[in-house]
Protein backbone atom coordinates (compact mmCIF):
# COMPACT_ATOMS: atom_id res chain seq x y z
CA UNK A 1 0.00 0.00 0.00
CA UNK A 2 2.83 2.39 0.64
CA UNK A 3 4.61 1.81 -3.12
CA UNK A 4 4.23 4.74 -5.06
CA UNK A 5 6.28 3.78 -8.20
CA UNK A 6 8.31 0.58 -9.60
CA UNK A 7 11.38 1.70 -11.13
CA UNK A 8 12.60 -1.11 -13.99
CA UNK A 9 16.63 -0.50 -14.40
CA UNK A 10 17.77 -1.58 -18.13
CA UNK A 11 20.93 -3.28 -16.55
CA UNK A 12 24.20 -3.20 -19.10
CA UNK A 13 21.96 -1.92 -22.22
CA UNK A 14 19.21 -4.31 -22.10
CA UNK A 15 15.64 -3.30 -21.69
CA UNK A 16 13.79 -5.22 -19.00
CA UNK A 17 10.77 -6.66 -19.26
CA UNK A 18 8.43 -4.17 -19.63
CA UNK A 19 5.09 -5.48 -20.15
CA UNK A 20 4.64 -7.21 -17.14
CA UNK A 21 5.81 -4.78 -15.00
CA UNK A 22 3.65 -1.99 -16.95
CA UNK A 23 0.54 -4.68 -16.19
CA UNK A 24 1.33 -4.32 -12.55
CA UNK A 25 2.12 -0.74 -12.35
CA UNK A 26 -1.68 -0.45 -13.70
CA UNK A 27 -3.18 -3.01 -11.91
CA UNK A 28 -2.11 -0.84 -8.76
CA UNK A 29 -2.12 2.57 -10.06
CA UNK A 30 1.66 2.74 -10.17
CA UNK A 31 3.81 5.75 -11.73
CA UNK A 32 6.53 3.90 -13.72
CA UNK A 33 10.35 5.40 -13.77
CA UNK A 34 12.24 4.00 -16.23
CA UNK A 35 16.26 3.78 -15.56
CA UNK A 36 17.67 4.59 -18.97
CA UNK A 37 21.15 5.14 -17.79
CA UNK A 38 22.92 2.55 -19.09
CA UNK A 39 20.65 1.96 -22.30
CA UNK A 40 20.52 4.87 -24.36
CA UNK A 41 19.28 3.40 -27.94
CA UNK A 42 17.75 -0.16 -26.35
CA UNK A 43 15.00 -1.39 -27.72
CA UNK A 44 12.04 -3.58 -26.48
CA UNK A 45 9.43 -6.13 -28.54
CA UNK A 46 6.41 -6.17 -26.90
CA UNK A 47 3.96 -8.71 -27.58
CA UNK A 48 2.51 -7.10 -30.48
CA UNK A 49 5.80 -7.34 -32.47
CA UNK A 50 6.03 -3.31 -32.48
CA UNK A 51 9.66 -2.28 -30.96
CA UNK A 52 10.36 0.90 -28.62
CA UNK A 53 13.17 2.67 -27.61
CA UNK A 54 14.02 2.35 -23.78
CA UNK A 55 13.08 5.32 -22.35
CA UNK A 56 9.50 5.52 -24.16
CA UNK A 57 7.77 3.08 -21.90
CA UNK A 58 7.12 4.33 -18.41
CA UNK A 59 5.77 7.97 -17.25
CA UNK A 60 9.29 9.32 -16.69
CA UNK A 61 12.57 7.95 -18.27
CA UNK A 62 16.12 8.83 -16.21
CA UNK A 63 19.26 8.99 -18.56
CA UNK A 64 23.14 9.90 -17.68
CA UNK A 65 25.37 11.52 -19.81
CA UNK A 66 28.89 10.36 -17.72
CA UNK A 67 31.27 9.92 -20.39
CA UNK A 68 31.25 6.69 -20.08
CA UNK A 69 28.37 5.80 -21.13
CA UNK A 70 26.47 4.85 -24.63
CA UNK A 71 26.01 8.60 -25.19
CA UNK A 72 28.31 10.74 -23.15
CA UNK A 73 29.32 14.20 -22.13
CA UNK A 74 32.63 15.41 -21.37
CA UNK A 75 31.47 15.77 -18.23
CA UNK A 76 28.77 15.01 -16.11
CA UNK A 77 25.32 15.14 -17.63
CA UNK A 78 21.88 13.39 -17.27
CA UNK A 79 17.83 14.40 -18.18
CA UNK A 80 15.11 13.17 -17.34
CA UNK A 81 12.03 12.68 -20.36
CA UNK A 82 8.42 12.70 -20.03
CA UNK A 83 5.19 12.73 -21.70
CA UNK A 84 3.75 14.31 -18.96
CA UNK A 85 3.00 18.59 -19.34
CA UNK A 86 2.70 18.50 -15.54
CA UNK A 87 5.90 16.35 -14.90
CA UNK A 88 8.00 18.82 -17.29
CA UNK A 89 6.67 21.72 -15.83
CA UNK A 90 7.17 20.38 -12.09
CA UNK A 91 10.86 19.01 -13.34
CA UNK A 92 11.61 22.58 -15.35
CA UNK A 93 11.58 24.10 -11.79
CA UNK A 94 13.36 20.93 -9.55
CA UNK A 95 16.25 21.53 -11.97
CA UNK A 96 16.65 25.15 -11.31
CA UNK A 97 16.49 25.41 -7.41
CA UNK A 98 12.65 24.91 -7.36
CA UNK A 99 11.87 28.66 -9.31
CA UNK A 100 8.92 29.28 -11.57
CA UNK A 101 10.33 32.87 -11.80
CA UNK A 102 13.79 34.63 -10.94
CA UNK A 103 12.88 35.34 -7.97
CA UNK A 104 9.77 32.92 -7.18
CA UNK A 105 10.33 29.78 -5.54
CA UNK A 106 7.43 27.45 -5.06
CA UNK A 107 9.30 24.91 -3.91
CA UNK A 108 12.78 23.31 -2.73
CA UNK A 109 14.57 22.44 -5.53
CA UNK A 110 18.58 21.90 -6.86
CA UNK A 111 20.93 23.05 -8.85
CA UNK A 112 20.53 20.46 -11.81
CA UNK A 113 20.76 22.14 -15.26
CA UNK A 114 22.88 20.35 -18.18
CA UNK A 115 25.54 22.90 -19.16
CA UNK A 116 25.38 24.30 -22.11
CA UNK A 117 28.54 23.15 -23.51
CA UNK A 118 27.74 19.30 -22.59
CA UNK A 119 24.68 19.76 -24.36
CA UNK A 120 26.54 20.86 -27.23
CA UNK A 121 29.32 18.11 -27.24
CA UNK A 122 25.61 15.72 -26.53
CA UNK A 123 23.79 16.71 -29.70
CA UNK A 124 26.50 16.72 -31.82
CA UNK A 125 27.08 13.02 -30.77
CA UNK A 126 23.89 11.78 -30.70
CA UNK A 127 23.48 11.82 -34.79
CA UNK A 128 26.20 8.59 -33.99
CA UNK A 129 24.50 7.00 -31.48
CA UNK A 130 22.61 4.04 -33.22
CA UNK A 131 26.16 3.34 -35.46
CA UNK A 132 28.13 3.30 -32.25
CA UNK A 133 25.31 0.91 -30.71
CA UNK A 134 25.87 -1.43 -33.86
CA UNK A 135 29.41 -1.08 -33.25
CA UNK A 136 28.69 -2.33 -29.74
CA UNK A 137 26.72 -5.41 -31.00
CA UNK A 138 29.69 -6.44 -33.56
CA UNK A 139 32.08 -6.18 -30.87
CA UNK A 140 29.85 -8.18 -28.68
CA UNK A 141 29.17 -10.88 -31.56
CA UNK A 142 32.78 -11.25 -31.19
CA UNK A 143 33.13 -11.97 -27.74
CA UNK A 144 30.99 -14.02 -27.48
CA UNK A 145 31.00 -16.66 -30.75
CA UNK A 146 35.05 -17.08 -28.90
CA UNK A 147 33.72 -17.61 -25.57
CA UNK A 148 31.84 -20.34 -26.67
CA UNK A 149 34.28 -22.87 -27.17
CA UNK A 150 35.52 -21.68 -23.81
CA UNK A 151 34.33 -23.93 -20.44
CA UNK A 152 34.72 -21.82 -17.53
CA UNK A 153 32.72 -18.38 -18.72
CA UNK A 154 29.23 -17.62 -18.92
CA UNK A 155 28.12 -15.00 -21.43
CA UNK A 156 25.63 -12.42 -20.74
CA UNK A 157 22.17 -13.32 -21.95
CA UNK A 158 20.30 -11.47 -24.64
CA UNK A 159 16.16 -11.56 -24.09
CA UNK A 160 14.76 -12.53 -27.25
CA UNK A 161 12.52 -8.79 -26.48
CA UNK A 162 15.33 -7.29 -26.35
CA UNK A 163 18.04 -5.00 -28.86
CA UNK A 164 20.59 -5.19 -26.36
CA UNK A 165 23.34 -1.96 -26.87
CA UNK A 166 25.91 -3.34 -24.66
CA UNK A 167 27.04 -0.71 -22.47
CA UNK A 168 28.71 -3.30 -20.56
CA UNK A 169 29.87 -6.54 -21.77
CA UNK A 170 29.47 -8.64 -18.45
CA UNK A 171 30.92 -12.10 -17.96
CA UNK A 172 30.53 -14.44 -14.96
CA UNK A 173 33.64 -16.29 -13.96
CA UNK A 174 34.40 -18.60 -10.92
CA UNK A 175 37.49 -17.25 -8.61
CA UNK A 176 36.95 -13.77 -9.84
CA UNK A 177 39.01 -11.95 -7.87
CA UNK A 178 41.77 -14.42 -8.36
CA UNK A 179 40.91 -13.75 -12.41
CA UNK A 180 40.70 -10.10 -12.23
CA UNK A 181 44.42 -10.36 -10.53
CA UNK A 182 46.04 -12.36 -13.43
CA UNK A 183 44.42 -9.99 -15.71
CA UNK A 184 46.35 -6.64 -14.45
CA UNK A 185 49.58 -8.63 -14.24
CA UNK A 186 48.72 -9.15 -18.50
CA UNK A 187 48.20 -5.24 -18.85
CA UNK A 188 44.42 -6.06 -19.23
CA UNK A 189 41.75 -3.11 -17.12
CA UNK A 190 38.62 -4.93 -16.31
CA UNK A 191 35.94 -3.99 -13.53
CA UNK A 192 33.38 -4.99 -11.47
CA UNK A 193 30.05 -4.39 -12.11
CA UNK A 194 29.29 -4.58 -8.73
CA UNK A 195 31.29 -6.33 -6.55
CA UNK A 196 28.59 -5.50 -3.34
CA UNK A 197 25.23 -6.01 -3.45
CA UNK A 198 22.55 -3.46 -2.21
CA UNK A 199 21.01 -5.38 1.02
CA UNK A 200 25.07 -5.63 2.08
CA UNK A 201 25.96 -2.17 1.42
CA UNK A 202 26.34 -0.01 4.95
CA UNK A 203 23.61 2.69 4.18
CA UNK A 204 20.93 -0.43 4.14
CA UNK A 205 22.66 -1.88 7.26
CA UNK A 206 19.72 -0.35 9.27
CA UNK A 207 17.23 -2.68 7.31
CA UNK A 208 18.91 -6.05 9.47
CA UNK A 209 19.91 -7.68 6.21
CA UNK A 210 22.57 -10.07 6.19
CA UNK A 211 24.75 -12.24 3.86
CA UNK A 212 22.68 -15.42 2.59
CA UNK A 213 19.27 -13.47 2.61
CA UNK A 214 19.55 -12.69 -1.42
CA UNK A 215 21.94 -15.95 -2.27
CA UNK A 216 21.07 -14.98 -6.32
CA UNK A 217 22.82 -11.41 -6.08
CA UNK A 218 25.67 -12.51 -3.62
CA UNK A 219 26.48 -15.20 -6.11
CA UNK A 220 26.53 -12.93 -9.00
CA UNK A 221 28.24 -10.19 -7.46
CA UNK A 222 30.91 -12.24 -6.54
CA UNK A 223 31.26 -13.67 -10.11
CA UNK A 224 30.64 -10.87 -12.82
CA UNK A 225 33.74 -9.23 -14.72
CA UNK A 226 33.00 -6.46 -16.65
CA UNK A 227 35.52 -6.90 -20.09
CA UNK A 228 36.69 -4.11 -22.09
CA UNK A 229 34.06 -2.90 -24.10
CA UNK A 230 33.64 0.22 -26.48
CA UNK A 231 32.57 0.94 -30.02
CA UNK A 232 36.00 1.38 -31.44
CA UNK A 233 37.60 -1.76 -29.59
CA UNK A 234 39.44 -3.59 -32.55
CA UNK A 235 38.59 -7.65 -33.56
CA UNK A 236 42.37 -8.11 -32.72
CA UNK A 237 42.06 -6.76 -29.52
CA UNK A 238 39.10 -9.08 -28.32
CA UNK A 239 41.06 -11.85 -29.86
CA UNK A 240 43.53 -10.78 -27.51
CA UNK A 241 41.55 -10.41 -24.14
CA UNK A 242 39.76 -13.74 -25.26
CA UNK A 243 43.38 -15.79 -25.85
CA UNK A 244 44.83 -14.20 -21.98
CA UNK A 245 41.28 -14.81 -20.23
CA UNK A 246 41.61 -18.30 -21.47
CA UNK A 247 45.22 -19.10 -20.55
CA UNK A 248 44.27 -17.45 -17.03
CA UNK A 249 40.97 -20.10 -16.82
CA UNK A 250 42.84 -22.93 -17.59
CA UNK A 251 45.56 -22.61 -15.03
Amino acid sequence: KKTKAIIPVHLYGQAADMEPIRAIAKKYNLKVIEDAAQAHGAKYRGSDGQWKITGSMGDIACFSFYPTKNLGAFGDGGAVVTDSEEVHKKLLMLRDYGRKSRYEHVSLGYNSRLDTVQAAILRLKLNNLDRWNAMRNKNADIYTRRFREMEGVTVPYVADYAQHVYHIYAIRVKDRDAVVSALAKEGIGVLVHYPIPLHLQEVYKNLEYKSGDFPVAEKLSAEVISLPMYPHLKEEQIISVTNVLKRIIKG
